[in-house]
């Protein structure tokens, strides 16, 4: 394959527009070695990924990232195309007889199994679909959650298992302030759960809270945090851990010296169980734990091991928050335990032209700035590439679409394209509706009203 012109601009398309999609349209643009002009495409008619749909509506600080990412798209060599589904409206070969390069962003789209016995029934849900539901996702808008027992139970010991119970437990008048949607604002109105329970495998110094999600629970919630004494007491290596985790175990210490009354509505932190089965007649009805001990290997890794007690609790509501998974592309390799393309870097294995970047890339793990250092590192691999040649660039001879020609390109099969312009008519929309009740935006949820204002088709 020739080496092709160099004299114009590297284009590179990048697949997502959550904050790793972002960070490698800003890694890209930045740099001043190599010209380049980026084109974003994103499955939604909305860009942002998590930080839209992801994020606590109760964290608008998080949030506030989005300005950052608006700037980004304000550059002039950036492109955004919105309703675009790679696999469907065009195709990932198209994509890369187009563009110099494409990376790949697309986050990690699925939850992770239990694998037991029940966790099918209704009631049973994925933290997957109840954050994208209360977050306004349009996947997730038309779904329903049985809130009307007395207890829900969390399974996971990370932040969305806190995210997910805090906004079961928190007052609706303190939602009604966020973006929230509709729907879930409505509907947890009149939620009757009196004890959220967040459940943890290991131990409470294994727990991967943050310091701010854990001592925020009091007062964003208004409710009792209840934490077993014997569960926060002395933990295996205490010494060596980390500072944060020693911060943590003081909060939740002190949440164990604080008993709650009997009946105070409550969030519950349990650990040193594992699910073993969900029951229920026709629906959830109770979840059995096995109670595991503490093991401390050679090489310092603490796990649980069973002890055969076994411990039944009565529960309407279970939803797992065990962790992301990512989905494969066709044509690409994929770590199906991993749920990641195998990749050197951000380069894939095993392919030309063709990077990933964030969860996709490196799993489900870190929190949303950790997604620029990774997006700089795949940049950086991708242009390495191009210095040395590995990447060879397609030669711009009429015989492939020009940038001029894509948007065009695109049009000819979605005619609901949306573009930058488009997502500021949402943008403005959403957020001129939420000003009047002091709300930093009202999310529209379904497609079509999305596409209604950004294509501004008139509504009858």
């Amino acid at each position: 394959m020739p080496q092709g012109n160099e004299t114009g601009p590297l284009t590179v398309a990048v697949v997502g527009s959550g904050p790793s999609g972002f960070y490698a349209a800003a890694s890209l643009l930045e740099q001043s070695d190599v010209p380049v002009r980026v084109d974003m495409y994103e499955r939604l008619a909305t860009p942002w990924g998590l930080v839209r749909s992801g994020v606590a509506p109760d964290h608008p600080k998080i949030k506030a990232v989005s300005s950052v990412y608006a700037a980004i798209a304000a550059h002039e060599n950036f492109r955004f195309f919105g309703n675009v589904d790679i696999g469907s409206t065009v195709t990932r070969e198209e994509l890369t007889e187009r563009y110099d390069a494409v990376l790949y962003a697309v986050g990690a789209q699925t939850d992770r199994r239990l694998g037991i016995p029940g966790e099918d029934l209704p009631g049973s849900e994925s933290a997957v679909d109840f954050v994208g539901w209360y977050n306004g996702h349009p996947d997730y808008a038309h779904l329903k959650f049985d809130l009307t027992g007395e207890r829900g139970v969390v399974i996971g010991a990370g932040n969305v298992a806190l995210d997910v119970a805090r906004i079961l437990c928190s007052p609706h008048e303190r939602l009604a302030r966020t973006d929230i949607a509709d729907h879930a604002l409505e509907a947890l109105r009149d939620c009757a759960l009196k004890e959220v329970m967040v459940v943890g495998r290991r131990g409470a110094a294994q727990a991967a809270f943050t310091t701010a999600e854990l001592k925020e629970l009091p007062e964003f919630t208004e409710s009792g945090v209840d934490v077993d004494p014997a569960e926060v007491a002395e933990q295996p290596g205490e010494d060596a851990l980390s500072r944060l985790v020693k911060r943590n175990l003081t909060i939740m210490r002190g949440y164990a010296q604080n008993p709650l009354p009997p009946g105070a509505r409550r969030v519950a932190l349990r650990f040193q169980r594992t699910p073993l089965e969900i029951r229920g007649d026709g629906r959830v009805e109770e979840i059995v734990f096995a109670r595991n001990a503490l093991k401390v290997g050679e090489d310092g890794w603490v796990s649980a091991v069973d002890t055969g007690e076994r411990e039944t609790v009565a529960t309407s509501l279970v939803l797992r928050a065990v962790g992301y998974k990512g989905r494969s592309i066709k044509g690409l390799p994929f770590d199906d335990r991993r749920g990641v393309i195998p990749n050197v870097n951000g380069r894939i294995d095993g392919v030309e032209r063709e990077y990933v970047a964030g969860w996709i890339k490196r799993g489900p793990t870190g929190i949303i700035g950790t997604n620029k250092k990774c997006a700089a590192e795949s940049v950086g691999r991708l242009l390495a590439d191009v210095a040395d040649g590995s990447l060879r660039r397609h030669e711009r001879d009429g015989s492939v679409d020009t940038l001029a020609d894509i948007e065009g390109w695109l049009r000819s099969r979605q005619r609901h394209l949306v573009t930058e312009a488009g997502w500021r008519l949402i943008d403005a929309a959403e957020r001129s509706t939420g000003e009047p009740s002091g709300r930093p935006r009202v999310k529209l949820v379904l497609t079509e009203e999305l596409l209604d204002i950004a294509l501004e088709r008139r509504i009858a």
